[in-house]
């Protein structure tokens, strides 16, 4: 089995799930009391969201970069960043290490057309949403990437800061969520991407009637298959 890096802690909700789903897929595969072989950094995320707001990438490249060069020399095989929105500064991280990052909207594209869909809805924060970083690398990919408006995307962004990283799923702004759903429904999305990773812990697939692609799912997926080499 492969060991692979973690760097979580944005926020530190998800990442737990990231470590659950690792550990209950490895077992599910191997059987007995077999677990993942994991390696973890945590950021302190309040810094790195100051840096968010402030615009300053590099700050938040260099903090990440630097966590995963410390995972390579312990001994990773490979790396996962646990977080959509800060593959934004996956190509500065990249300098950092050898060992290869898994990337999360790669994985992403594959499950989508794995499904035979080509016309998609991106929820995430507003930098996952607005910017071309990862919108543009599902294009690339071939698939249409449809966005909220501007109103529903201030609502998505705040309650993934101010609730979801806080560890508060509420009834209402579930509902807030999948009435944007419905919207981007009606505007021809035939499925929709969680491009947080702290989406999936609020909406879940009997939510909805579109297909839902959960990016901490799927990263998992991706990471498990690489860990044992199927």
């Amino acid at each position: 089995m492969k060991t692979v890096g973690i760097i979580g802690g944005m926020s530190w909700e998800s990442t737990a799930e990231y470590y659950r789903l690792l550990n209950e897929g490895i077992g599910a595969r191997c059987g007995g009391l077999t677990s993942a072989k994991i390696l973890l950094h945590s950021v302190e995320f309040g810094q790195i969201e100051e840096f968010q707001r402030a615009g300053n990438w590099d700050a938040c490249g260099k903090i990440l970069g630097e966590a995963a060069r410390g995972l390579e020399s312990i001994g990773a095989d490979f790396l996962l960043l646990a977080t959509n929105t800060m593959h934004k500064v996956l190509p500065q991280m990249v300098r950092y290490v050898e060992i290869p990052f898994l990337h999360i909207a790669d994985a992403t594209a594959k499950a989508i057309a794995d499904a035979g869909l080509t016309k998609v809805a991106l929820l995430g924060t507003e930098y996952t949403m607005k910017q071309d970083f990862y919108k543009g690398r599902l294009e690339e990919r071939g698939l249409t990437v449809l966005i909220p408006d501007e109103d529903d995307m201030k609502q998505i962004n705040r309650i993934i800061f101010e609730e979801l990283c806080m560890g508060k799923t509420l009834e209402s702004s579930k509902a807030i969520y999948l009435s944007v759903i419905d919207q981007l429904a009606a505007r021809g999305a035939e499925g929709i991407i969680l491009g947080c990773t702290e989406i999936g812990l609020l909406i879940h697939p009997e939510d909805t009637a579109l297909p839902l692609f959960d990016t901490t799912k799927i990263h998992v997926e991706e990471a498990i298959q690489k860990m044992l080499d199927e």
